[in-house]
C-alpha cells in the first residue's frame, strides 16, 4: 500500500507460531518515508532484525555504524533484543548542530533590532533608555 511519498509494506505472516514476534521498522528522508512490518524470531537482536528486513537496499545511505537506532523514540543499542510489537526506528544523523543554529539565530535578530543587545530578549519599546 502507497501514499505519495509515503511507503508501507505489510510482510507480516498471520500463521500462529509462539517463537514468532511482530515488529515494525522506519526510516524516512524529507522525500520518502517507509514502514516495514515483519515477522521474526523471538530473541532477534535489533542488527539482526535491521538487516533482515531489507531496508538496508532500500536506503543505501542506512549505515549502521554511523546511524543511531531507538525503539519507540528511545536510543539503543545494536546488541538488544527486539519484543513483541516494537517499532525500530533508524536515525539520521544531524545535519547541523542545534545549538549553533540557535546561537546563529540569536545575534541575527540583535542584527536586526528584533532582540535587546544587552539581555538577548524581546526588545521593550516602553523601556526607557538611560544611556541615550
Amino acid at each position: 500500500m502507497t501514499f505519495e511519498n509515503n511507503t508501507i509494506i505489510d510482510s507480516v505472516d498471520t500463521s500462529v507460531d509462539d517463537n514468532k514476534i511482530t515488529v515494525e521498522i522506519v526510516y524516512g528522508t524529507p522525500q520518502k518515508q517507509t514502514i516495514l512490518a515483519l515477522s521474526i524470531t523471538a530473541g532477534t537482536t535489533v542488527e539482526q532484525t535491521i538487516i533482515e528486513s531489507g531496508i538496508i537496499t532500500l536506503f543505501p545511505e542506512i549505515n549502521l555504524d554511523v546511524n543511531k537506532v531507538g525503539i519507540w523514540n528511545r536510543t539503543v543499542k545494536l546488541t538488544d533484543i527486539v519484543e513483541d510489537l516494537d517499532r525500530i526506528e533508524v536515525y539520521r544523523p544531524l545535519i547541523a548542530d542545534p545549538k549553533d543554529v540557535r546561537k546563529r539565530r540569536a545575534e541575527k535578530a540583535k542584527l536586526e533590532g528584533r532582540a535587546d543587545k544587552t539581555t538577548g530578549g524581546r526588545v521593550n519599546h516602553l523601556r526607557v533608555d538611560t544611556k541615550k
